[in-house]
């Protein structure tokens, strides 16, 4: 995982602009910093070492002067690499792109199986792409005489006249402008045994996990004691058999005490931290600057992932996480209201689509936050694509009076009782933080929030301009409101 940018034009700025511009991606690389600047184009790369930590510097050059710069993991770089007549100059999964590229065009990003963010430059040409999901991050901006791509918007602050967030799934090609390359499909036929439902959950829930753990630095979970993180954890302990898991929240927040028991259960090496509520208070303006949002639920949820991330840091440079499965499975409350299939399934796709601003967002910028990387194995296309092939009346809430219920029965056999069938809780919930900030709002008066809003200012709450003041004063850009993810729908 890293920190890329790359400009392109005429470059009328100093090398020393451009490298001020990288050091705020430092954070996200702390490992080594790489950047090459020709007349035409600056590329820079702040790395955190993962694969080929020795020779694995970028940028990435070919023998015929291509560039690559990327931020993120090929899991499927090896059989890639074992298919192509190239010969490769280290052992880093992201050089594959490279000839990937030159062999069959635009058209390569569909045999790459990751989650990535990179630019491909030569003399008169860039390719820039991210990943079908937007696991990864990426914006663009421009001035009168160049283009920008960043991995953070917090790069593009001081230098660009508009900021915008890089679409998913898509490419940019100096040639061609934007493409989409990737969507959701869209199912016709669905699986509608629950037996072949189940095992089509465990196959590819196994296999997703055991391609994550592709590192040559240790790897570890992070673990609430719910569901998701515990079934990503138990499959990781029968490949890993000193698996370092980690948990944090409140004083006898529930989150702490079912990681306990998960643990214990699964035998991994477990690692706590209790916050309290002075620390969650001293630490939320930098919550809010690696975040890059104000958006109250984001927030939230991102202390308690700051603070876990912070602890396993400490241990380990990549951790899974159980991310994605509430999307997938209609884990959420609100899921209850969906009584029609279709009406399901479309909201299934909604979701999914919206996921690379908010919670996506979290998980990146609370690992970057400490050179952590983080990885998501419910959110593997592969996976994604497979469960929503099963019909959407196995997910209904309804059918089987328990949300995730097909995910809870494929993997009852793995984990405890307490755990599989416990009831859902939010991340912020469980941390025991869903509710702080709202009682740390005294110092916003009615009279402010509604000055606030006369001034177009959009938010809603006191709690929601508390964090939109922090906000303000890191990201003083006009484009940089519009770049927050917002929960749509009643999610939270």
């Amino acid at each position: 995982m890293c920190g890329i940018l790359g400009v392109f034009g005429k470059l009328n700025k100093t090398e020393s602009h451009f490298e001020a511009m990288l050091q705020t991606l430092q954070h996200r690389g702390p490992d080594n910093k790489g950047t090459i600047m020709w007349s035409e184009f600056f590329l820079g790369h702040q790395r955190l070492s993962i694969v080929d930590p020795e020779c694995g510097h970028q940028p990435i050059e070919s023998h015929d002067g291509i560039y690559l710069i990327c931020n993120g993991e090929i899991y499927n770089h090896q059989s890639l690499k074992n298919q192509l007549n190239y010969s490769f100059s280290s052992n880093s999964d992201c050089e594959v792109i490279i000839p990937l590229y030159q062999q069959k065009g635009s058209n390569f990003l569909k045999y790459l199986d990751g989650m990535f963010s990179f630019i491909l430059s030569k003399k008169d040409h860039f390719f820039v792409a991210r990943d079908p999901i937007g696991i990864k991050p990426l914006y663009w901006g421009f001035d009168d005489e160049n283009i920008y791509f960043s991995s953070e918007i917090k790069a593009l602050l001081n230098t660009t006249d508009r900021i915008n967030e890089f679409p998913k799934g898509s490419y940019f090609d100096s040639d061609e402008g934007f493409k989409t390359y990737y969507q959701l499909p869209q199912v016709d036929v669905f699986i509608t045994d629950i037996d072949k439902a189940i095992e089509k959950i465990k196959k590819n829930v196994k296999k997703s996990v055991k391609k994550r753990l592709m590192s040559d630095v240790p790897v570890g979970v992070f673990l609430s004691g719910g569901l998701d993180s515990s079934i990503i954890a138990a499959l990781m302990k029968e490949e890993i058999p000193e698996l370092h898991s980690f948990s944090v929240g409140l004083p006898e927040s529930p989150d702490i005490k079912a990681a306990r028991m998960v643990a214990q259960h699964l035998g991994t090496v477990h690692h706590e931290y209790v916050y309290s509520e002075d620390e969650m208070w001293e630490v939320l303006a930098d919550v809010i600057y690696y975040l890059e949002s104000y958006d109250p639920a984001l927030v939230r949820s991102a202390v308690p992932c700051y603070f876990v991330s912070k602890l396993a840091s400490q241990y380990v440079k990549v951790v899974l996480s159980g991310e994605g499965a509430d999307e997938l499975f209609a884990g959420y409350s609100y899921f209850e209201e969906y009584d029609e299939p279709q009406e399901l399934q479309s909201e299934f796709i909604r979701i999914l689509s919206g996921l690379h601003n908010i919670n996506l967002q979290r998980v990146d910028r609370m690992t970057m936050a400490h050179g952590l990387e983080g990885r998501v194995p419910f959110l593997d296309i592969e996976f994604i694509e497979t469960v929503l092939s099963i019909s959407p009346e196995l997910k209904m809430q309804s059918s089987f009076g328990k949300e995730k219920w097909l995910l809870r029965k494929a993997f009852e056999d793995v984990l405890p009782a307490e755990i599989v069938w416990r009831d859902k809780l939010e991340f912020a919930q469980g941390c025991g933080s869903s509710t702080f900030f709202e009682k740390r709002t005294s110092c916003i008066t009615d009279e402010k929030l509604q000055k606030a809003k006369e001034r177009g200012i959009p938010v809603s709450s006191k709690e929601e301009l508390l964090y939109y003041n922090i906000f303000e004063r890191h990201f003083d850009h006009p484009d940089a409101i519009n770049l927050i993810g917002r929960w749509k729908g009643k999610i939270l």
